[in-house]
């Protein structure tokens, strides 16, 4: 006998698919988005970048290696909710201790499966990211559009997942402190600055420019995150006044704050950067780095002109920012994410250039 379909997806132009439900039984209104990765799964679920987000995944089998507890990249997953083709209740992988939807039902993430990912992918495309609601199948289109026009998706994402309080991550032979800026890092952003040598101080996404000087790092690091660049004017203005006084680094939102810090502007994207295959041209070696990347917004190109900021890196897809740098003040970013779990590798070398600057400046 055919199991009956029992949830459905609303978007706000009408579009509605049928599914079934798995992880958590609940209601949610979110933005949709899509991730083109075949792998890391759990990376995603658990990267905060996603917060007030529904992910559909464009690879069809989703849920097969189950979930490992060293894998993830949050000890708290926050994504809104998981789009799949397919979805495997029977992980087959030595590492699994726990089943993806057994994982979200306890973080309270619904998930629907069994939808024509490929049609709903190609719609998110063609009409950009939008509000959808996630809901039981027995709720009208009538009810599931006035529940979408009156739900505003709310905008507190980066203060939701940051860290509450100071905390640190040491280093087997330390050379370096890094104050980590934490704006919904990826835990193995650590891990890349510990096996460098860098004993990491983690500090709140406001914490204010006198309490960071206060710790006497060597660099400051600003994080990967959720959400409007522009929600967070606190961690903007901190980033203006740490300028010039030491090397800083950042990644994905952590890109788009320093270059809000110097004068440029921010727009969002139709429909963002998910998944693990974005080219990029190094424009200073001229070389193609196959990137990760997960991000609604992007630095608008024409404001960087009024900035000491220098354009270091494009996307090759649809020619957007993907890196800048600022010479005089010892400060660089990129977009996407060098240290991307479960990969691609290529970008790496970008953690070496962070270490190189503050031994730079420590020796002068």
């Amino acid at each position: 006998m055919a199991k009956e379909l029992n949830k459905k997806i609303i978007l706000e132009d009408g579009q509605e698919y049928y599914g079934y439900g798995f992880g958590a039984d609940k209601t949610a209104v979110l933005e949709i988005v899509f991730n083109t990765s075949m792998v890391g799964y759990q990376e995603i679920l658990s990267d905060p970048s996603y917060t007030y987000q529904a992910v559909v995944m464009t690879y069809p089998l989703i849920g097969n290696y189950g979930m490992a507890d060293d894998d993830y990249e949050r000890d708290t997953p926050t994504l809104g909710a998981l789009i799949v083709r397919e979805y495997n209740d029977e992980p087959s992988n030595f590492r699994s201790n726990a089943s993806l939807s057994g994982v979200m039902k306890k973080h309270g993430i619904p998930g629907i499966y069994g939808i024509d990912t490929r049609k709903l992918n190609r719609s998110i495309r063609d009409y950009g990211s939008r509000k959808v609601l996630i809901t039981d199948v027995s709720t009208t289109l009538e009810r599931g559009l006035t529940i979408l026009r009156t739900t505003n998706i709310l905008s507190d994402a980066v203060s939701r997942v940051s860290c509450d309080k100071i905390m640190s991550s040491y280093a087997e032979k330390p050379q370096y402190h890094v104050v980590a800026i934490d704006c919904g890092m990826k835990m193995n952003i650590v891990r890349s600055l510990n096996k460098r040598g860098c004993n990491v101080t983690i500090v709140p996404w406001n914490t204010p420019e006198e309490k960071i000087t206060a710790l006497d790092p060597d660099g400051i690091f600003i994080s990967n995150g959720p959400g409007d660049p522009t929600d967070v004017p606190q961690t903007i203005e901190t980033i203006k006044k740490l300028l010039g006084k030491y090397p800083i680094f950042g990644i994905c939102l952590g890109h788009q704050i320093i270059s809000l810090a110097y004068g440029a502007q921010t727009y969002k994207l139709k429909f963002g950067h998910r998944g693990g295959n974005h080219p990029v041209r190094n424009l200073e070696t001229n070389k193609i780095e196959i990137t990760s990347q997960n991000h609604s917004y992007a630095v608008d190109a024409a404001s960087l002109a009024q900035t000491p900021l220098v354009v270091t890196h494009i996307n090759l897809l649809d020619h957007t920012v993907e890196g800048v740098k600022c010479d005089k003040d010892n400060v660089f970013s990129v977009q996407y994410h060098p240290e991307s779990a479960p990969g691609p590798q290529d970008s790496a070398y970008l953690f070496d250039r962070f270490i190189k600057m503050m031994e730079e400046q420590s020796n002068a």
